[in-house]
């Protein structure tokens, strides 16, 4: 819960660099969400014609920001520019090359983005 907290606080912030652990973190915790928001939909009925329920959608709406900029800071710790996440717009392969690029090492020390967020180990 403190990774999710922690990517909420920053959810403006586009530079820097976030690890995998607390990229994977958000991911995970806003799958938890997002699943319990679609049984809250079915069940209440609040579930448009097309399938898309408001809970949800009011939900993906307000982490959309946060999503953005904790996989900027994601690819800035792999030494990529955020500007990867233009990839979004590309179906299936877009996702796949970005999938990829989430779940690559950290470069090790200070990049151009700033320095490493894992502590240094002597």
């Amino acid at each position: 819960m403190n990774w999710y907290l922690a990517v909420l606080k920053k959810y403006l912030e586009f530079g820097g660099r976030a690890s995998r652990t607390e990229f994977w973190m958000f991911a995970l915790f806003n799958f938890i969400v997002s699943m319990v928001l679609a049984v809250i939909d079915n069940v209440i009925g609040t579930k448009t014609a097309q399938g898309i329920g408001i809970l949800g959608a009011i939900y993906g709406l307000g982490v959309l920001l946060p999503y953005l900029g904790v996989g900027a800071r994601r690819l800035h710790d792999t030494g990529r520019s955020g500007w990867w996440l233009l990839l979004l717009l590309i179906p299936f392969i877009g996702w796949v090359v970005l999938l990829i690029f989430y779940v690559l090492e950290s470069q090790a020390g200070e990049n151009q983005y700033g320095p490493s967020p894992h502590p240094a180990t002597p």
